[in-house]
């Protein structure tokens, strides 16, 4: 669930002690095929040559880059195109399935940011006021104070929290797979240590602060987190494919979920996992159908207000050289030849994800059935999935 790029996303790796899941022979390279596929909506997406690089990109994640199976879902006004590579079983060998289902990590947050900024277009929430406020006693210890740290700082990144997934045992995750996490106990865990910084004075991704944000809504609600993002998000936009998931499995149709524990290591099937080690941080499954869906309802301005929608969208630096900005659970990165897209990445376990949209309609959802244990190129090349497909046909762009 983290965007720390070394190493890449949720629980890092002593699933490298090889605990835990069944493991399988050979390394994803070892046991991709090179199959890549395609299937176009009622007009398709973009040109013949911009699925054709996008096809490209998808056959070298599952060949080069040692996924063993990949899928993007993506569209713009003239239509939409699913396409996909590799396997989504390397046992069986089956075919990723166009309509697949998966674990999308830390894209979760976009919903909970999108569900707490509808609270506060409610007014039952101030993006401003401490946490306290909400969760009073819940934020104390080494440093961290809830009567410190406002709403917004939450969301954004700046409330200097430690990143409870810093300081939780993975192999213990690994281990015992199924095993149902309260996201109090994940906070006081976080809370043992000391603050990174004062509130607002800098910026570190950290999962702790959307477990209190999934807190902060059902203290204010009444009602269950995943009640809350239902029946504000989910079903009013019907995404038939999105799920809070109770329990350990994967609704659908779906890839099986791997991780790699070291370079030429057996690969270990993690599919089935508690998603509670996420929860409102990290534990959703969703499809890139339903993720382009959400994305594109949220920038219309169909899930918020302008006035909410514009608090979402400011943005401050990451720190990093990419060019990459943070808003309320809201990422932009910019595009070849100018302009933004925006958008989140996710890492749970068995996947990594991104999606990301821009204001005139393109959007585009990539999954690849590996991590943790992904190479950096798998990531650049999930990257330059969206970068390329979201570029498609712009003039200006530079590929």
């Amino acid at each position: 669930m983290k965007q720390k790029r070394a190493p890449a996303g949720a629980l890092t790796l002593a699933v490298a002690l090889g605990v835990g899941g069944a493991a399988l022979p050979g390394s994803a390279a070892a046991t991709t095929t090179a199959a890549v596929s395609a299937s176009h909506g009622s007009a398709g997406y973009g040109s013949a040559t911009d699925r054709t690089r996008l096809q490209e990109i998808l056959q070298r994640l599952t060949t080069v880059d040692g996924a063993p199976g990949a899928l993007a879902e993506v569209r713009d006004r003239r239509g939409s195109t699913v396409l996909t590579s590799g396997v989504a079983n390397v046992e069986s060998h089956t075919p990723v399935h166009r309509d697949s289902r998966f674990r999308i990590g830390s894209m979760t947050k976009m919903f909970t940011a999108t569900a707490m900024l509808q609270l506060v277009g409610e007014h039952r929430v101030r993006l401003d006021a401490p946490v306290e406020r909400y969760l009073p006693g819940v934020v104390r210890g080494h440093g961290n104070d809830g009567r410190q740290i406002t709403v917004r700082q939450l969301l954004q990144h700046t409330s200097g929290l430690p990143d409870f997934l810093d300081h939780l045992k993975p192999q213990e995750v690994v281990a015992n797979p199924l095993v149902r996490h309260d996201p109090r106990d994940l906070v006081a865990l976080a809370l043992k240590h000391p603050r990174v910084f004062e509130p607002g004075t800098g910026w570190d991704y950290s999962n702790t602060n959307y477990l209190l944000a999934g807190l902060i809504i059902e203290k204010v609600t009444g009602n269950t987190y995943a009640e809350e993002v239902r029946e504000r998000i989910i079903e009013p936009l019907h995404l038939h494919e999105t799920y809070m998931p109770r329990g350990s499995a994967i609704p659908g149709p779906h890839p099986r979920g791997y991780a790699q524990p070291g370079k030429d290591a057996p690969l270990l099937d993690i599919t089935k996992v508690d998603p509670s080690v996420g929860g409102a941080a990290g534990g959703m499954i969703s499809s890139g159908t339903d993720l382009n869906r959400f994305l594109g309802a949220l920038l219309r301005g169909d899930l918020l207000r302008p006035a909410e929608l514009r608090e979402m969208m400011k943005t401050r630096c990451t720190g990093g050289k990419d060019g990459r900005a943070y808003g309320l659970g809201l990422e932009s990165r910019p595009l070849p030849g100018g302009g933004l897209y925006w958008g989140h990445t996710g890492d749970f376990l068995g996947y990594e994800t991104m999606a990301g949209a821009t204001v005139d309609g393109r959007r585009a959802t990539v999954m690849v059935n590996l991590g943790p244990g992904g190479s950096d190129a798998q990531s650049d090349d999930i990257e330059m999935v969206i970068r390329t497909a979201l570029s498609a046909g712009r003039p200006s762009a530079h590929r």
